[in-house]
């Protein structure tokens, strides 16, 4: 079918399909936004994290955000190359290397936090100010479970 939202309506009512269907439309939504930047979505959360936790190890930035160790190294290395993070020693185990923003990272981590912003503004376009809390009120709470229960 040419209709991309269609489905058979025993599926089309399934939280989970809805789900599904939304977080691909706000992915690519967020991934066209941030390409605008040179930058993926996970360049981005690696960024987001590192200013809220400070310096911080390649191994907990995979742990925390559910990344293949191997795969997080090369997202560091892309970050690395342009000058955006930089790797030091990590004062709390000297045997690892804990990942740090240079000044270009931050700033552009506040442009892509606005590019992101906007992005999710048009992903959620069809609500109101209260629905859009509410959607992420309840999102986070099915998250909160599913982590409580894995």
């Amino acid at each position: 079918m040419a209709d991309e939202t269609y489905a058979p309506a025993g599926i089309r009512v399934l939280p989970s399909w809805l789900l599904g269907r939304a977080a691909a439309y706000g992915h690519r939504l967020v991934a066209q936004a941030l390409a605008g930047e040179g930058v993926r979505m996970m360049h981005h959360a690696v960024l987001a994290s590192i200013a809220e936790l400070g310096p911080v190890s390649q191994a907990d930035l995979a742990r925390l955000l559910r990344v293949d160790p191997k795969d997080m190294v090369a997202i560091v290395r892309d970050l690395r190359r342009h000058g955006w993070v930089v790797s030091t020693t990590d004062q709390a185990d000297r045997r690892k290397n804990a990942i740090s923003s240079t000044p270009a990272g931050a700033a552009l981590l506040d442009r892509t936090r606005q590019l992101g912003d906007q992005a999710n503004m048009q992903l959620t376009a069809a609500l109101t100010p209260a629905e859009r809390d509410q959607l992420t009120q309840l999102l986070g709470r099915i998250l909160a479970h599913a982590a409580a229960t894995e």
